[in-house]
């Protein structure tokens, strides 16, 4: 007999057993995930100004292409002068934060604004798809991004067929960041916390009066509104009913001043629709201005310290009439201010000469179908972005509002929402489908999605699969046919994805509407009717005649009586008036004729 004994390997055993006992670390290839995230279109993204502008765009070159035109000229062959043209367009990439990106599909629709706080680590979203979405970049994992919580700031009632409206503005507040600026189309605007709890609202005005000054808050729908860049307690917001309104949130949304714009156009009465506002401050806090735009296609500044009877400076035409002006911003320092027309320019403005344009481009503008199209200055006011119809993301050049850069983000849906966040250094961008990019750059960009992506994916149970688990909630078909092993049958396999409306669990997305009870093959109809008969009190009365139910009691009532028992020894005999047969035959034909 042989002692020596051989036994093969058996892989899938050796694969099933665990490598070791107790808590096991999970190892991340950091580099490929990072890898994973990196934009196809990022070599060739950078564009230079002539592409997109003519002979004039061709002359103008940067530092940068010189340089590399002549080590270019210099090199001897062929070879070196390729390295060095890859190795200049890897500085030209690594100039913005654009080469990786992070992609969000939180929302069904448009992505209208977007907010990030202070720190960086919380994302708030708005949509026309009337929710606003709270995301924690702490919480997120490469297979886990998703929003925490779903907010809709309109949900009033209970009731499933209250009205919803989209959002047109969300913002942190920059000083205090625990407080969010929360506009939907609606004359009040909200303030909610950083966790999306209600905290105030502002009160509707009198729509009756015709002095807006005597209006206690704004008359028609809200467009936008902002926050002031240095007190905590005040923001402003901008209507459609032609005024700006002051509030102080200390406490609440109390109305501190209401500055209203006379429309010096022919034919508007004096009134207009206010499209964009900002609220800017200088480095050292002294001052600040307050600028709007408006549907005539006036620009407005005032002193954001007040008074507010008579604007500082006002442009009549800062771009055409009766277009959406929806992009304004004010940049770092608080002397230049650019605006995005619905009249397909873009120009920029300087506050010590506020009278005419600095600059002006042509830009195509997406404003008449998505009124909330923006246009923001980077951290440093070094640079301007802006989004294109085309889905493409233009990095502008202050000097010149020629493009420095252009890169593909979304192509073939139009870019609306655009944010660059000082701390992080990525550009976070909303487009209209529904999408939200992150852009950043590994060696430039900190925390944000560079430390998302920096993590271990969470492994997904089993349970986490709809094609794998059924859903109790929708209960068993009674005539269905349950074969041992094998797979049942539900509309989620049907599908292979969620129901449109419901969550994992089968339950409503929308908190307003009530949750189906269980239906199963037993109880489909009613609940049992001994145990209703026998738990519930007075239940057997829905079936009884309500007459004979108190006739019943009549002999009863005449033989002991409860409550006039007291005086039954007292009480009287009743004696009834005889008639005699002439009232009878009177009586009677007194009936007979009112029948």
């Amino acid at each position: 007999m042989d002692d020596d004994l051989s036994i093969d390997e058996d892989d899938a055993l050796k694969n099933y057993l665990p490598n070791g006992f107790g808590k096991q670390e999970s190892r991340t290839n950091v580099a490929l995930q990072v890898a994973r995230s990196k934009r196809p279109g990022a070599q060739q993204a950078t564009v230079q100004a002539g592409k997109s502008s003519g002979s004039a765009g061709q002359e103008r070159t940067t530092s940068k292409t010189k340089s590399r035109e002549d080590d270019e000229d210099n090199n001897r062959d062929s070879d070196d002068g390729d390295d060095d043209d890859d190795d200049d367009d890897k500085s030209e990439d690594d100039e913005y934060p654009v080469s990786h990106e992070l992609v969000l599909k939180t929302h069904e629709r448009t992505i209208t604004s977007m907010t990030l706080d202070a720190s960086g680590s919380r994302l708030i979203t708005g949509s026309t798809d009337c929710t606003v979405k709270f995301h924690d970049f702490a919480s997120m994992t490469p297979t886990t991004l998703r929003a925490f919580k779903s907010v809709d700031p309109t949900a009033t009632k209970t009731s499933a067929s209250s009205e919803t409206h989209p959002i047109h503005h969300v913002d942190f507040n920059p000083v205090s960041p625990a407080t969010v600026l929360v506009i939907s189309a609606l004359p009040q605007a909200k303030l909610f916390s950083r966790d999306g709890e209600p905290i105030a609202e502002s009160v509707k005005g009198d729509m009756y009066l015709r002095d807006m000054h005597n209006t206690k808050g704004h008359i028609s729908e809200i467009t936008t509104g902002t926050w002031h860049p240095t007190n905590r307690d005040l923001c402003v917001t901008a209507g459609t009913d032609s005024t700006l309104r002051i509030w102080d949130c200390s406490t609440r949304m109390v109305q501190t001043e209401v500055i209203v714009h006379k429309s010096r156009a022919a034919g508007s009465a004096g009134r207009t629709r206010m499209t964009a506002v900002s609220w800017g401050a200088s480095p050292e806090g002294n001052s600040s201005n307050l600028i709007a735009a408006a549907l005539d296609g006036s620009l407005v500044m005032w002193s954001g310290n007040g008074p507010y009877t008579r604007p500082s400076a006002e442009i009549r035409d800062a771009h055409g009439r009766d277009t959406w002006t929806g992009g304004l911003d004010i940049s770092f320092d608080g002397r230049t201010v650019v605006t995005r027309g619905g009249d397909d320019a873009i120009k920029l403005w300087d506050t010590r000469k506020f009278k005419t344009p600095i600059s002006t481009a042509t830009h195509p503008s997406s404003t008449s179908q998505y009124p909330t199209s923006n246009i923001r200055f980077s951290p440093t006011s070094t640079a301007i972005i802006t989004g294109s119809p085309t889905g493409d993301l233009h990095i502008l050049s202050p000097a010149t509002l020629k493009p420095d850069l252009i890169t593909p983000v979304t192509p073939g849906s139009p870019l609306i929402s655009l944010l660059w966040h000082p701390k992080l250094n990525q550009i976070i961008t909303g487009s209209a489908n529904a999408e939200i990019h992150v852009l950043y750059n590994p060696s430039l960009s900190t925390r944000g999605a560079a430390t998302v992506m920096s993590r271990a994916p969470k492994r997904r149970h089993i349970d986490d699969d709809p094609n794998l688990t059924t859903d109790l909630s929708q209960g068993l078909s009674a005539d269905a046919i349950i074969a041992p092993n094998g797979n049942l049958s539900t509309s989620r396999q049907t599908h292979n994805k969620p129901l449109t409306g419901l969550t994992a669990s089968g339950r409503s997305r929308d908190p307003r509407r009530p949750h189906v009870p269980i239906t199963t093959p037993f109880a489909k109809s009613q609940p049992d009717a001994k145990h209703v008969r026998d738990n519930i009190p007075l239940s057997s009365m829905r079936d009884e005649d309500p007459r004979e139910a108190l006739l019943k009691y009549a002999e009863k009532a005449e033989k002991d009586p409860i409550f006039t028992g007291a005086w039954r020894k007292t009480q009287p005999k009743t004696i009834y008036a005889e008639l005699s047969d002439d009232e009878e035959d009177g009586r009677e034909k007194k009936k007979a004729r009112q029948g």
